[in-house]
Order: structure tokens, then C-alpha cells, then sequence
């Protein structure tokens, strides 16, 4: 079962736990309606698509209200390293936390006492967390975009404010970016970056490289990000290979965006409909080609 931990941009809202499912342009939880926009809503959102396509259990979620200033983060924080002990989830991914070393670190703690260690996927805050206290080897993925490759590229910068100016964020640089970040240490077993091209990576090298359809509209949609790292969430709850889960997941969701024909007004409820079509898709694509995916080079 895969479980996401977040934050809603609402300060009023309070720590809630339980079983997410997708209702129109919201998701349910805990009794609570909360709208899908962008954030980790986006992210549950998209991971319900996929879960119910694949036929198995809805996603749990916990959820905070922070708008940065870290009060509802740290609520939640300790509430996890209170929790999370006594749970069996396959998969748990960290999402939009105000980034905190002490607390990143007894949560990872907390995870240790799990009755059998679940597969660790952090990006936003969390990643940076994971980061800056030097656990990045315990995760086994981080979807960063290009910035935050730099953060986790830049062995000394404690945060990504601080990222070297010399590290620019340049597209064609994303090799060389993640090569330094495996090589201090500061990356997860696999990275998904997500940008104009998806790469999937480990510590040799480049394992994937995802680069249709290109829908350029969607680089000026909040939330993509979100959903791509719900989408990879999802399958390797189901326990799907996490290198090929983070291929496919990049596929799917540009495939998501394509058929969503998206325009600079379209919203990010727009794009995650169209997840189950893509699904199939690159399913059936998989089937009638052997695995291997077309927009997906490794």
C-alpha cells in the first residue's frame, strides 16, 4: 500500500490521516474535501488514477496545512515518528514538508522500526531534507527538477538557496549534475528528473531517457511535477521495478498532458483525467512492442 505524506496551503487546515480517494476535482480524506490543484493533493490525486486503473487499494495520505512557515510541518513530523512504526506500507513518499534535519531524521528512524522497510521516495521539501542531513543513500528515489538537481549536485550548499552560481540550471547539464550528486553522496539509489526530457538514472549512469510527446504548454501548468511523482509512487507501490516504474511514469504522464490538449488556461484536474487513457496506451504500446516503450531511450 502507498502512503504520502504532505501539505495543503491552508493554515487552518489540521493534521488528518486515512484512506485518499478522487471524487471530480477533489480528493476525500478523513472526511475532509480538499481541492486538487497543484501540491501534494495533485500528487495524491494522480496516484489514485493509477491505482484504481491497476485494480489495487487506495492510497493513504497525511496532510497538514503549512503555507512555509513550518508549524503544521513540524505537527506532522512528530506525528509520523509516533506512528509510522506500528504501519506495513510498501511504499511511503514524502512530498511538500518545510525542510527540517532534526525531524527529517527521526522520522527515517521511525521508518527503521517499520515490521518490514518500505521503498522511500522523497521530492520538494523533503528531499531537501533528506539531503542536508547527508541521508540521501536510505532513499531509493528522488524526483527533482533541474534546480533542485543542482541543490543535490552542490556538496556544500545546506540549502538550495545556497547552490553555487557556477552550478547552472541548463538543461543539457543534467548528466554531469547528477554524476556529482552520486559522486558526494547526496542522491537516492535512482533519480527521476523531471524536465524538458525526463531522465531516470542510478549511480553508473543514465538508465532512461523520456522525451515524447512534447506538449509545450504543460511546461507553463503547476502541479505536473506533482503528478509525475505520483504516478512513479503508485507503481512501485504495486511493486513494479522502481528504474522501469520511473520510465514509464514519465511516459504517462506526458502522454496525460498530450491528450489533455493542454493550453496555457488548462488545469492540472484536466491533465489527471486523461491519466487512465495513458495508461492503456503505453500498456498496449508495451505489449505489441516487448517492453520497450516508444519515448523511452535507455
Amino acid at each position: 500500500m502507498l502512503a504520502v505524506v504532505g501539505t495543503v496551503p491552508d493554515p487552518e487546515f489540521p493534521l488528518i490521516s486515512g484512506e485518499v480517494e478522487l471524487r471530480g476535482g477533489n480528493i476525500l480524506l478523513d472526511g475532509r474535501s480538499v481541492p486538487v490543484n497543484r501540491g501534494t493533493p495533485a500528487l495524491l490525486a494522480a496516484a489514485c488514477k493509477v491505482l484504481e486503473y491497476l485494480g489495487h487499494p487506495k492510497p493513504f495520505g497525511y496532510l497538514v496545512g503549512d503555507v512555509g512557515l513550518g508549524k503544521g510541518s513540524r505537527l506532522l513530523y512528530e506525528y509520523l515518528t509516533e506512528h509510522l512504526g506500528r504501519t506495513h506500507f510498501d511504499t511511503i513518499a514524502f512530498h511538500y514538508l518545510q525542510p527540517d534535519v532534526d525531524w527529517h531524521n527521526r522520522v527515517l528512524f521511525a521508518v527503521e522500526d517499520m515490521p518490514r522497510r518500505p521503498l522511500l521516495i522523497a521530492d520538494a521539501g523533503f528531499m531537501y531534507a533528506a539531503k542536508m542531513s547527508g541521508q540521501a543513500p536510505s532513499y531509493d528515489l528522488f524526483t527533482p527538477d533541474v534546480g533542485e538537481l543542482a541543490f543535490l549536485a552542490d556538496e556544500t550548499a545546506p540549502h538550495p538557496f545556497y547552490t553555487r552560481g557556477f552550478i547552472l540550471h541548463e538543461e543539457n547539464r543534467v548528466p554531469e549534475l547528477a554524476a556529482r550528486a552520486y559522486r558526494h553522496d547526496n542522491a537516492s539509489r535512482y533519480l527521476l528528473v523531471k524536465g524538458l526530457r525526463d531522465y531516470v538514472f542510478d549511480r553508473n549512469g543514465i538508465l532512461a531517457v523520456v522525451d515524447h510527446p512534447v506538449s509545450e504548454p504543460m511546461e507553463a501548468i503547476g502541479g505536473t511535477g506533482d503528478t509525475l511523482t505520483g504516478i512513479v509512487a503508485a507503481f512501485a507501490s504495486t511493486g513494479m521495478e522502481l528504474d522501469r516504474a520511473a520510465a514509464v511514469a514519465a511516459r504517462v504522464n506526458r502522454l496525460a498532458g498530450h491528450y489533455a490538449h493542454p493550453t496555457p488556461a488548462t488545469q492540472i484536474t484536466d491533465i489527471i483525467v486523461c491519466i487512465p487513457l495513458a495508461l492503456e496506451s503505453v500498456f498496449r504500446s508495451e505489449a505489441s512492442e516487448g517492453g520497450q516503450v516508444r519515448g523511452i531511450h535507455g
